[in-house]
């Protein structure tokens, strides 16, 4: 937003010159100062970003750690987004209408906590963010009813219960961020949390205190109220995050007072030297879709890198000033390196930005190639900085030190290169309670049945829609299944549908295919609670989120040296015009996949992708199946290596994962035998990944396979993905008839097919492939809507017809309007974000 005040422009030049010497020279800047680099344009604001830089390479050399940028390895856990404050840019926070619209619970429970940080643990994860709404009880009766229920006086107690469970349960230590928090929450929490947080946000009055302003009739936005609990953390000894919002309608004298504030609170309480404000967040606004200030602009870029530097002269080079890198793109990375900033935050591998879920995280692969052109090595860090691990007796509750002393490196205090987190060997440190009796801690694939419960199945012919016309089951599906004994099918029933699905929610790996086989033919209620539990997952892992890329197919198969008859077929020169075209439509992507015909020159799969480049450069070209790429090494003498190479060089920038059916010589045979033979689709997706491609991964279901052969297929995609890591999102596509339309289940509706196989990918693939893409082609458009809510959350792509030879694209003559996608996720009551094709920021 616009600062509202015209300081900016009263700075003189002499002015800034004057103080941007005393801030080379190391001298104190107070808020006039600070307001004054503020207005810095030109040649002096480049000077600043210098003087900035210097200075945070020099603390950072003066601390041991030279050119290193650090970040946390986080899980983002959203324990409740219930909230008593009313913040006009807020999409985080639900009523609870909202929350049962949405399925919601009011608070997580311990058992969803640790499913998702169970997860976490697996990738690596060192730190588990619990944020949350500010003191939901005394707002809403639904949130005091729970704690009540449950045994908690206060949402602050259950967020140390909470935080003592994950340290007990996984070595993971958590950062709390429970908003406001008085000297005796901030005590009680000090033993369940190595660090702590609150934004300042702004010392605006104003903002607070006059209506229509972003803070009005927000109790816990008082900024002296918030400028206590940072002194009372100091006075607690707790190493604590805070920072200023950049663009919320406060004015340059605001944002240079609220460093000054910081910093003033930050040496109150100073232990050998060293103050209690481990970071400082120069974090920038925003604009959210269904908030109250959705139209307002976000914060202007060169203001905000500003902002960046000015923190970092106010707050000297020992203080970690930090950048949230979802926040702003790739692009601005190097300004803001420039201006002083030397950590990233918490970045997760798992777990969507549930405050930003429009934004998502970087890969950390590519967050450390970026950081490393900018001439900086990425460290992994604890959630307390490295100077509080290492002055662990002053800063570190003696409860914690172990766990923290688990996960560090002793020379330097950050993470321990290649330590995982594991629960603390001693019992001493687990909460006296911990309602885990459901939530199994290992279940490992050959262990005997552990629970008399059988479950009960529903009838053949209903299902939660009524009854169905019966389908026969394929009897090739039935001879390969009939392998199966009585023991096994009644020892994958031996704990309820409700039991399997929230262990394999705790666990993917944890179920034996017999367990995950009961899971895919879960009819009626099970299915029910089967379809609720992976929703769960996919909400606490990639978010609210709905994702669609706006793209356009086209079939390389069609591809002629000359014009001819056949609408379908194409030239190299329409190549151009339908790139171009697809281009001013708005697309991001164009997805091109199909054989060549025989007569036709292999070269053509790469004049294909030049073409689309030399119309369209700034379009991401998805193209190319392993069987595609097969073809082009095969028939140009090429090795598969080289063939990639070529892709590249001529401008591929993804491949699809399709080609293939399931995952079995078998049903390769029976249904597709012209597909590529399974062991080389695998050997050249493999290949595909290993050179650089990200791709996507698919099943087609409802024919010959049996229930085994499709959890055969994801547990080898999983295991793919385990050595790769290319796989971007996986899609369960429907076979249409003659063949396909098959159920697993007789008699069990088609929409129900299609829920047990969405909920059972998101379920065994979670932690793994972290999207979960809807055929909305295949299934329909109200089909889609509910199995978005069996674990779903991406939709696809537009598949726009476009201008130029529209026919020439499968599935040609199928739209989805963003208007309409938007349309039908708002019914969801989930946000709506287009994405690039590795679900990034979309630039254009």
């Amino acid at each position: 937003m616009t600062v509202v005040s015209p300081s900016v422009t009263a700075s003189s030049s002499i002015a800034v010159d004057a103080v941007l010497a005393r801030a080379a020279a190391g001298e104190r800047l107070d808020a006039a100062d600070a307001e004054t680099l503020l207005g810095a344009t030109g040649e002096r604001f480049e000077r600043l970003l210098e003087i900035a830089g210097e200075l945070r390479d020099a603390g950072l050399a003066a601390s041991g750690r030279p050119r290193v940028i650090t970040y946390s390895r986080k899980v983002f856990v959203p324990l409740t987004t219930l909230c008593r404050d009313r913040c006009h840019y807020c999409v985080f926070v639900d009523t609870p209408g909202q929350l049962l619209k949405k399925h919601k619970p009011v608070y997580m429970s311990p058992e969803q906590v640790l499913a998702v940080v169970r997860q976490g643990q697996a990738m690596g994860c060192k730190e588990v963010l619990l944020t949350l709404g500010d003191r939901p009880e005394d707002r809403w009766p639904e949130a005091r009813a729970w704690l009540d229920e449950h045994g908690f006086a206060s949402t602050i107690e259950y967020v140390a219960h909470i935080a003592r469970l994950v340290t007990a349960e996984t070595g993971l230590l958590a950062h709390a961020n429970p908003g406001v928090m008085n000297a005796d929450e901030l005590r009680m929490l000090r033993p369940t949390a190595p660090s702590m947080g609150m934004m300042l946000e702004t010392t605006s009055r104003r903002l607070f205190e006059e209506p229509g302003q972003v803070h009005f009739g927000s109790p816990d936005k008082d900024p002296a109220l918030r400028l206590e609990v940072i002194d009372a953390a100091g006075r607690e000894r707790v190493p604590f995050t805070t920072g200023i919002l950049v663009g919320i309608g406060e004015t340059v004298r605001d944002r240079a007072e609220s460093l000054v504030a910081i910093r003033e609170a930050h040496e109150r309480h100073q232990v050998d030297g060293q103050g209690h404000v481990q970071e400082v967040i120069v974090q920038n606004f925003r604009a959210k879709p269904r908030t109250a200030m959705q139209g307002a602009p976000d914060a202007e870029l060169l203001e905000y890198v500003a902002t960046v530097a000015v923190a970092r002269l106010v707050m000297g080079a020992r203080m970690r000033i930090q950048v949230p890198p979802n926040l702003s793109d790739a692009t601005e990375f190097g300004l803001l390196v420039r201006a002083g900033a030397d950590d990233w935050g918490g970045v997760s591998p798992l777990t969507a930005d549930h405050v930003n879920p429009e934004r998502p995280w970087p890969h950390l692969d590519d967050l450390a190639r970026m950081t490393a052109e900018l001439g900086f090595e990425l460290r992994e860090r604890l959630t307390a900085q490295p100077e509080f691990v290492l002055g662990a007796q002053a800063w570190i509750d003696p409860a914690l030190r172990p766990a923290v002393e688990a996960l560090a490196d002793p020379e330097t205090g950050l993470a321990a290169p290649g330590r995982a987190a594991v629960p603390p060997a001693s019992p001493a440190s687990a909460p006296s309670t911990v309602p885990l009796s459901s939530v199994p801690q290992s279940l490992p694939a050959d262990r005997p049945p552990g629970d008399p419960h059988e479950l009960t199945a529903e009838p053949l012919g209903l299902s939660s829609n009524g009854p169905i016309a019966p389908q026969s089951v394929s009897a090739d599906r039935a001879s390969a299944d009939s392998h199966k004994s009585t023991a096994e099918r009644r020892g994958a029933r031996a704990r309820t549908v409700k039991q399997l699905a929230e262990a394999a929610a705790a666990d993917p790996l944890a179920l034996d295919d017999a367990e995950w086989v009961a899971l895919l033919e879960a009819t009626g209620d099970d299915l029910d609670v089967l379809a609720a539990t992976a929703d769960d997952v996919r909400r606490y892992t990639v978010g609210e989120a709905v994702t669609l890329v706006v793209n356009r197919n086209l079939t390389s198969t069609g591809l002629r040296p000359t014009t001819g008859d056949d609408p379908a077929t194409f030239t190299l020169d329409d190549v151009e015009a339908i790139a171009a075209d697809a281009w001013d439509l708005g697309a991001t992507e164009l997805c091109v996949q199909g054989l060549l015909p025989a007569p036709e020159d292999p070269s053509g799969y790469l004049d294909i992708a030049r073409a689309v480049k030399a119309a369209a450069p700034g379009i991401h070209l998805h193209a190319y199946r392993p069987q595609d790429v097969r073809d082009l090494a095969d028939r140009s003498g090429l090795s598969l290596g080289a063939a990639l190479a070529a892709m590249r060089e001529a401008g591929v920038d993804t491949v699809p994962g399709t080609g293939v059916k399931v995952l079995s010589e078998r049903v390769r045979g029976l249904v597709a035998p012209t597909d590529l033979e399974i062991d080389r689709w695998v050997e050249g997706i493999t290949a595909a990944h290993r050179g650089g491609f990200r791709s996507t991964s698919v099943i087609f279901y409802g024919h010959v396979e049996t229930a085994a052969e499709r959890i055969a297929h994801l547990r080898q995609l999983r295991a793919i993905q385990g050595e790769t890591r290319g796989f971007s999102e996986f899609v369960p596509i429907p076979l249409p008839g003659p063949a396909g339309g098959v159920p697993l289940v007789s008699g069990r509706a088609p929409l129900d097919e299609h829920r047990a196989m969405v909920a059972v990918s998101r379920l065994l693939l979670s932690g793994s492939i972290p999207h979960i893409q809807i055929p909305w082609t295949r299934v329909g458009r109200e089909a889609s809507v509910v199995l978005l809510q069996s674990g779903g959350d991406d939709l696809g792509g537009t598949l726009l017809d476009g201008r130029v030879k529209p026919e020439a694209g499968i599935e040609h003559g199928l739209e989805l309007p963003v208007t309409d996608a938007s349309a039908m996720v708002a019914r969801l009551f989930r946000p709506f974000r287009l994405r690039t094709t590795t679900y990034g920021q979309v630039l254009r």
